[in-house]
């Protein structure tokens, strides 16, 4: 069973990525690690609002 991270980027959006992979450019650990599925369950938890960063500091 392979073993994942959640990502989120500059504009607060979230990923879930293989652990043993390297982390794509413009991304960092969001401090969860677990099965893909656990990291999706995650993600759903913590990502209300998917709108980035950018249109929500502009709308508001």
């Amino acid at each position: 069973m392979s073993e994942y991270v959640v990502l989120i980027n500059e504009e607060e959006q979230y990923s879930i990525w293989r652990a043993d992979r390297q982390l794509p450019d413009g991304w960092t650990y969001a401090d969860f690690t677990g099965s893909r599925q656990e990291c999706l369950d995650h993600v759903d938890r913590v990502w209300s609002d998917m709108r980035p960063r950018s249109i929500r500091e502009t709308a508001e």
